[in-house]
């Protein structure tokens, strides 16, 4: 019987894990600035990220012409309340950008990237602004 309630809870979880990670999709957008990932610097353009395998703990994003992949491994967050469209913000600081937070629409959880030792130093000398780009869900 325990060994029962196990599996059922197991079963459970796994299908609430793929539910989440059906429902993130691929989130796209039109970056029309240059900007840094980690330590990667990207150039403007057409960008796609999405969940890496079924737990979503690793993402990638991806140029829409498929030469430049980053992984990333972003912290989840939370909203007070879901937003209305997909988005990508950016902390600003002067004239760089650095992607922070990834949403979907509908959806009150995001995904946050840690900042790397560069933006912390920058952080230092520059107020940090928050850039949005709208984004679409596929």
């Amino acid at each position: 019987m325990k060994n029962q309630l196990v599996a059922l809870i197991g079963l459970g979880l796994l299908l609430a894990t793929a539910s989440a990670y059906a429902q993130t999709g691929v989130v796209k957008a039109n970056v029309p600035f240059d900007f840094i990932v980690n330590k990667a610097e990207l150039p403007a353009g057409e960008y796609s990220v999405h969940a890496l395998g079924m737990t979503g703990v690793a993402m990638s994003i991806q140029s829409s012409d498929s030469k430049i992949v980053k992984a990333i491994l972003p912290n989840g967050c939370e909203a007070a309340e879901a937003p209305k469209t997909s988005k990508l913000v950016f902390h600003r600081y002067g004239s760089q950008y650095f992607l922070a937070q990834i949403w979907t629409e509908g959806n009150p959880r995001g995904q946050e990237l840690p900042k790397s030792g560069r933006e912390s130093e920058i952080a230092m000398d520059y107020p940090a602004q928050n850039v949005v780009v709208v984004a679409s869900l596929r």
